[in-house]
């Protein structure tokens, strides 16, 4: 018998199966407990945030400062689900927005488009020339696509992507019934459109992507792979999908992120160190 099939190797290749099953068991047992708090706060992010009387109110200019960063939220959510991560962001000095697609937008273009809209306003309003960007979940290919194809890469510096199925999940529906579901999945003409060449893409990407995450097939989906742009792929373990927004060490990542100098022009994708 050749020595690797021996019997004392046999249970360590019985081992490493239970201990990730255990793993994603915990991991999913966290994101249903994380998402019966959202559902209790979704009420409150119905509305967009620095409104008064139905109207909103204007900020004030933050040119020299840092610039604004946007955040998108992932499909039928809203603003509410960052409520962690814009409270780390915001104590360590990050002014943020949130913007509030429709339920009924069926369509990633419009949704982009509708973002492009936004940022214009927020760029005005700020008195920044270009901004940041964090999108969870579907409101990175939102986010991308603006700027990928869309001429966003003029306004956004940094885009940060938070479990993107950037190359389509298979954990959604071949027949969702709504249409940005089916968007979602691998080969869509939404996916094949960003697949596409885009040279002289100006913004950075960074995008996260965790082990566990349940919603991503295969997880690796997450993952920001284009040649053409400048991508960096942070891995996160032992959390997922929802847990990325609520976890403190990803939120710091985020920060980091953000408030990195942008290097050079050249495309490439590079990764680094778990950090969760």
């Amino acid at each position: 018998m050749h020595p690797l099939l021996a019997l004392p190797f046999r249970p360590l290749t019985l081992r490493l199966p239970l201990q990730l099953s255990a793993a994603l068991v915990r991991a999913t047992a966290l994101d249903a407990a994380l998402l019966a708090g959202h559902l209790l706060l979704y009420p409150a992010g119905i509305y967009p945030a620095g409104t008064v009387g139905g109207r909103r109110r204007a900020p004030a200019r933050t040119a020299g400062a840092e610039p604004p960063a946007v955040l998108l939220h992932g499909l039928v959510d809203n603003r509410s689900v960052f409520v962690m991560l814009r409270r780390t962001l915001s104590r360590r000095g990050r002014r943020l927005e949130c913007l509030n697609y429709s339920l009924l937008t069926c369509d990633i273009r419009t949704a982009a488009e509708l973002l492009g809209r936004h940022v214009e306003e927020v760029c005005a309003r700020s008195g920044h020339a270009r901004i940041d960007l964090v999108g969870h979940s579907l409101g990175g290919l939102i986010a991308r696509y603006y700027v990928q194809r869309l001429g966003g890469d003029r306004r956004v510096r940094t885009l940060v992507t938070l479990g993107t199925p950037h190359s389509g999940t298979a954990a959604v529906p071949p027949a969702g019934l709504h249409p940005l579901v089916r968007q979602l999945r691998p080969g869509s003409s939404v996916l094949r459109e960003l697949a596409g060449p885009a040279p002289g893409c100006r913004t950075r990407f960074v995008g996260f992507w965790s082990d566990l995450d349940a919603l991503m097939s295969p997880v690796e989906t997450a993952r920001i792979d284009h040649p053409d742009l400048r991508a960096e792929n942070v891995r996160v373990t032992g959390i997922g999908h929802l847990a990325l927004l609520f976890h403190p060490a990803v939120a710091a990542a985020v920060h980091e992120a953000l408030s990195a100098t942008p290097d050079g022009h050249s495309g490439g994708t590079s990764d680094s160190a778990a950090v969760a």
